[in-house]
């Protein structure tokens, strides 16, 4: 498909040939018909691109201080290449979309194939021939509303959004700062609404056109009789003053100010300065009101992308219900959005849309979109490699997922190895995978549904959500392909199932086993190795205690789904003990915080019991300071004590006499995928063997079960009150 995106290095907007995006629960996947190009939000983001990189570094301190913050975890060389990283990608432009329903996902039964709907969001709805869009972001159409100006919808919601937050009647007079895009809408939607209207721009053209489109009155900012001519119009000084403008000048807000009448309103839409005066704003007792995009639940990922709807009686206009009254006005008449939709631009010519606003101050630029051809898959450029059980000189290599952890560690260490060829990549977004082609020369972007069925492709690298991992890797061990997972194999009880059941099913085959390995790289740092040779003649059970100092992360974060932090990180720890200790896992038992208001289950105190008697204490906290480095590890035996310090140092002690190991950070992934390549290359069972791969993640499922159920033990009240009371 194509897709009109910004090279994040150089600012050049250009269409790109991209793979489609994958369908995914809680949403539908939608054949574009139009967008819009927003002249005001799309316009300040080319302009950020287009900075040097310096200019860049001044414009967001925000993101200079994260990077600053991990050279100091990982050094200047990691944090450079994450640099890098990041600016060798595509970046996805547009939120305003409409089109035609192609699919729909098992969990969402308000769409149908078919459906004619209008879409929002960026990341979403972008210039795009198709786009997976989540339930909550779209919106049928009516049927005498063309998709040309349901394109618009979005845009249309963030102006009646800042319509509400003004609190208009009818009859109100209604000041719109600001007669761009949004400024125009909101025109019509006061007109609508039965209030007067004035529009202001600082340039004259644009005042007197707002006329035209919808104000009753229009007027110049730097007009000497503004003034006069607001209070004849209004009678009294404005009702409420709603901001479209974007300027880093607080300007607009003072002029508002100035114009309104006792007690009136300010809305601020636009991005605009807020340094407006107290005296403006305590003389007349005005409100000042921030309005936030399309409405209630933008910005909440359980809305958004979780699906879940507020209820009417209690949020009455959310964005979804803002699109659709704005789609209704469309349908009534209400408002006129032809002189909008003027300029229009095939999807192959959407550079000269943006052009077009910056050059001529256009309010809007129509991207059309032809119907959806197939794009031809390139050719193999050598013979097809078949897993056989023999020897291959080069593996080909198809990853799905193209996250930060897999470009910025995975992709790099796997592009070094001679044994592997970096074949096809593929994202749930299609556009992401594009971008992974193009920085890390990948021979092809696919879907992962392509990827997964492609005959060209030895070896499968699972480096995508942590929900959608099990059903990836059974769908490559049913093509026979080797498998690489990140961490964890499988989120629940009911898939690791799935997937020892397929294993035993390949075994019964006779073929040769392909590989199944998962990403637990701590056993493969030379600290943990150094640690496990240091132990390797012991003849009495061992202690480890592993301490994790794993920071706060709000209950919003994407860490805490599908499985939280333990299931998602926990895991590493369950597996070095593991190794560390080299004998099988027999309990677990877990005390943790209960869920608050604050924590989701990551303060943790795990303890597991080894059939050789051994013992492992696992603290994962979240109420910690990060000042502190994250990990630690101890590990006592026979007089003898090791230590870990965050895989940069290790000391091993016996007889009084310590050792000290002074290293590099290295956590064991250039390592661990070094020993994956070659397994699956020469047909050598896997680094991790599959039993134990499952013990693991069954003994960390079991911590969430025992967290989620709350076990304790408590003792006998008298019990307790005695110890209570005793000195």
């Amino acid at each position: 498909m194509q897709a009109i995106v910004e090279d994040t290095k150089t600012g050049q907007i250009l269409t790109q040939e991209t793979p489609p995006p994958e369908l995914r629960r809680g949403g539908v996947l939608v054949r574009t018909c139009y967008s819009a190009i927003s002249a005001g939000t799309e316009r300040v983001k080319v302009e950020m691109g287009e900075k040097s990189l310096l200019q860049k570094a001044l414009a967001r301190p925000d993101l200079v201080r994260q990077v600053i913050d991990y050279a100091v975890q990982n050094g200047i060389r990691a944090a450079y290449d994450k640099v890098q990283t990041r600016l060798h990608t595509f970046s996805t432009m547009g939120y305003s979309a409409a089109g035609i329903v192609l699919e729909v996902a098992e969990d969402v039964p308000d769409f149908q194939p078919g459906d004619r709907v209008a879409c929002a969001g960026a990341g979403y709805a972008n210039h795009c021939q198709v786009n997976f869009i989540p339930r909550n972001l779209a919106v049928k159409v009516p049927e005498s509303v063309p998709l040309d100006a349901a394109s618009l919808t979005t845009i249309g919601a963030i102006a009646m959004n800042g319509l509400r937050q003004a609190q208009v009647s009818f009859g109100e007079t209604v000041l719109v700062i600001g007669a761009g895009l949004v400024g125009v809408l909101t025109m019509q939607l006061a007109r609508a609404a039965g209030c007067r209207v004035i529009a202001i721009d600082r340039n004259p053209a644009r005042a007197q056109k707002a006329a035209e489109l919808g104000a009753h009155l229009g007027l110049a900012a730097d007009d000497p009789h503004l003034q006069a001519a607001v209070r004849e119009f209004s009678r009294s000084g404005a009702d409420a003053a709603i901001i479209t403008a974007a300027t880093p000048s607080a300007e607009p807000v003072e002029l508002g100010a100035l114009l309104l009448r006792d007690r009136g309103r300010v809305v601020i839409v636009g991005d605009v300065g807020m340094g407006v005066s107290r005296a403006s704003m305590y003389g007349k007792e005005l409100s000042l009101v921030m309005s936030r995009s399309y409405g209630p639940g933008r910005y909440d990922p359980e809305y958004e992308e979780g699906g879940h709807d507020y209820p009417i009686g209690f949020v009455r206009w959310t964005e979804r219900r803002n699109m659709e009254a704005f789609l209704d006005l469309l349908a009534q008449g209400a408002l006129n959005l032809s002189s909008l939709l003027e300029r229009r631009y095939p999807v192959e010519q959407g550079a000269k849309g943006y052009e077009d606003i910056r050059a001529n101050g256009a309010y809007t630029a129509i991207i059309e979109y032809g119907e959806l051809a197939q794009a031809p898959r390139p050719q193999p450029t050598k013979a097809t490699i078949r897993n056989n059980g023999q020897a291959q000189e080069v593996l080909r290599i198809g990853a799905i997922g193209v996250g930060n952890f897999a470009r910025g560690t995975i992709f790099p260490e796997l592009r070094a190895n001679r044994g592997a060829m970096l074949y096809s990549v593929a994202s749930a977004t299609g556009l992401a995978a594009e971008s992974a082609r193009k920085g890390f020369g990948f021979a092809r972007a696919e879907t992962p549904a392509q990827l997964l069925s492609d005959r060209d492709v030895d070896a499968v690298f699972i480096l995508s959500r942590h929900d959608s991992h099990a059903r990836y890797v059974l769908k490559a061990l049913a093509g026979h392909k080797h498998v690489f997972v990140e961490k964890p194999l499988a989120v629940n009880r009911e898939e690791l199932h799935a997937i020892e059941m397929a294993y035993q099913k390949l075994e019964e085959t006779g073929r040769p086993l392909p590989c199944l390995m998962v990403g637990f790289n701590r056993r493969f740092a030379p600290a943990s190795e150094a640690i496990k040779e240091f132990f390797h003649s012991r003849m009495e059970p061992m202690v480890v205690h592993i301490r994790v100092n794993a920071g706060y992360q709000p209950k919003d974060h994407w860490v805490h789904a599908d499985g939280g932090r333990i299931i998602g990180e926990l895991c590493h720890f369950v597996d070095w003990a593991r190794f560390v200790i080299g004998s099988p896992i027999q309990s677990v038992s877990v005390v943790g915080f209960p869920d608050g208001a604050r924590y989701s289950r990551d303060n943790l105190a795990v303890t597991l019991s080894f059939a050789d008697g051994s013992i492992a204490n696992l603290l994962y906290l979240a109420n910690g300071d990060t000042a502190v480095p994250k990990e630690h590890f101890e590990v006592f035996c026979e007089g003898s004590v090791a230590r870990l310090d965050d895989f940069r140092s290790v000391s091993l002690t016996r007889d009084h006499k310590t050792r000290v190991l002074q290293t590099r950070k290295d956590k064991g992934h250039a390592r661990e995928l070094v020993l994956t390549i070659e397994a699956m290359r020469t047909g050598k069972p896997s680094p991790i063997a599959f039993e134990q791969l499952v013990e693991i993640t069954e003994a960390t499922q079991r911590v969430q079960d025992l967290v989620m159920q709350g076990r304790t033990v408590s003792l006998p009240a008298e019990r307790a009150r005695i110890a209570h009371s005793a000195p």
